[in-house]
């Protein structure tokens, strides 16, 4: 995704078990490679870190919509 991965949009990297393509290789994102998970993020579930990302894209959505959220 050469200018980025749009919030809301599956990024093209993952497989389809959902594991990263380009883990741990140099062509993966500064930001994915920053993304550091912790029990916050993870929370107990596989839906429960979903919803941390899906918030997660919505509140650094490039229109804003998260830029005054608390």
């Amino acid at each position: 995704m050469p200018a980025g991965k749009p919030a809301g949009v599956r990024c093209a990297q993952l497989l389809p078990d959902a594991r990263c393509a380009v883990f741990g290789r140099p062509e993966r994102p500064a930001f994915c490679g920053g993304l550091q998970p912790s029990a916050e993020m993870c929370g107990d579930s596989r839906e429960s870190a979903l919803r941390w990302l899906t918030k997660l894209e919505i509140l650094t959505a490039p229109d804003g919509r998260g830029a005054t959220s608390n």
